[in-house]
């Protein structure tokens, strides 16, 4: 568990007798390694860290196996060094209107037992979602992290969407600072009258660093007789435009990487994966990307023009050149971000039609992988890191900028 040693390690100068309480958005142990993840990854680094899982249903085991890692641990665990778990669990349909303020009891009483077990008490609160927590630790600074629009979401995920403007407006009141992904949701907050910082998401660029030397995985059959491959890697559901998938399985061969939503594109996906040419592997561990990747030539970002989507950042197109792979993306605000950064055009493709898509893509296959056009793509992710971003959360939760040791 976290340790009471005060560390400071990761930046120099930082030193915090406190613990940092972060209340995460996605399961730390869930089927994709999220934004949550990455950051109190690097968060922990530089000081203690209570990442708190969103809360768990009873019962859940039996209808979300994605859940089985989070579950299969104790409600308290270390995770790794300076970084402690806590998984709440709570009554079923947490989010109906008489359950989810039960929920959000249960799990503040949990955080401020699990500090009293560790002795510790916490000076940071980090909320990734919409919560009623930022009071869980009295005299704690307390940031906002929007990692995602839930008042746009909300009908995909099945919450209501009055509930989700009121818990957004109480968390844009409450937090000392404010923090956002993408340049869509600092302008909707902004017109809210919020200022918030500008944090875009990052890339785990050593995770991708051996690619090209990981073992080709025993379930894709593509060979280099059946041409360049195109590839998705993440969620595949409502987010994803599955006309693009099919203008690109239509010219060449296409890898899906992911576990798919029940019921998304009901018919259609269960065509486009019953071509010749495609094949869907489902949810891979974080551990095996690598070996999948290198199965793939043009990395695609086939994201869904919605409002949701708008305010997003995708992970995967900084995962994809951080890999030494081509890119072609949809056009989204936070595409548009990267592209106007110095070899943003030339390394990242965008197109608003399936037919321009599929164009991007076949013409991206066509360029040749050279070790100077990788080492250009993996510079350009590596301006992105991980590391980064936590410095700049870090540095609104001190209310000071500090360097990062990269030692």
């Amino acid at each position: 568990m976290a340790g009471g040693d005060g560390r400071g390690g990761g930046w120099p100068g930082a030193v915090s007798e406190g613990l940092l309480v972060y209340f995460a958005g996605s399961h730390y142990d869930g089927s994709v390694a999220g934004t949550d993840r990455h950051i109190a990854d690097r968060l922990a680094t530089g000081r203690d860290v209570l990442y708190v899982n969103p809360p768990v249903a009873v019962a859940a085991r039996r209808r979300r196996p994605e859940l089985a890692g989070t579950l299969a641990r104790p409600p308290l665990d270390a995770a790794g060094p300076g970084l402690t778990l806590l998984t709440v669990r709570v009554p079923p349909a947490r989010t109906r209107p008489g359950v989810y303020p039960l929920g959000v009891a249960l799990t503040r009483r949990a955080v401020r037992r699990a500090l009293r077990g560790l002795g510790r008490r916490a000076d940071a609160v980090i909320a990734a979602n919409y919560d009623d927590v930022l009071g869980t630790a009295e005299g704690a600074r307390t940031l906002f992290y929007a990692t995602d629009d839930l008042v746009a979401g909300a009908p995909m995920m099945g919450l209501p969407v009055r509930t989700m403007i009121r818990a957004e407006a109480r968390q844009l009141r409450k937090a000392d600072a404010v923090a956002v992904v993408s340049p869509a949701l600092r302008d909707r907050f902004a017109a809210l009258g919020r200022a918030a910082e500008l944090v875009p998401n990052g890339c785990d660029v050593a995770a991708y660093a051996d690619v090209d030397d990981a073992p080709p995985p025993p379930d894709v059959p593509f060979t280099p007789a059946d041409g360049p491959v195109a590839g998705f890697v993440g969620n595949i559901n409502e987010r994803t435009d599955i006309a693009f998938l099919e203008a690109v399985a239509a010219a060449g061969p296409l890898l899906l990487v992911g576990p798919r939503k029940p019921g998304f594109a009901p018919g259609r996906f269960d065509e486009l994966i019953r071509r010749p040419t495609v094949r869907w592997v489902g949810h891979k561990p974080f551990a095996e990307l690598p070996s999948y990747l290198r199965m793939i030539d043009v990395g695609l970002t086939p994201y869904a023009d919605t409002p949701f989507n708008q305010a997003s950042f995708p992970l995967k197109t900084l995962e994809y050149l951080a890999a030494g792979r081509a890119v072609v993306s949809s056009e989204l605000p936070a595409t548009a971000l990267l592209r106007s950064e110095p070899d943003g055009r030339e390394l990242i493709r965008t197109a608003r039609s399936p037919e321009e898509f599929a164009r991007a893509v076949a013409e991206a296959a066509r360029e040749p992988r050279t070790p100077g056009l990788a080492g250009r793509r993996r510079a350009f992710a590596a301006r992105h890191d991980w590391s980064q971003r936590a410095l700049a959360l870090a540095g609104l939760l001190d209310n000071e900028t500090r360097e990062v040791s990269r030692a």
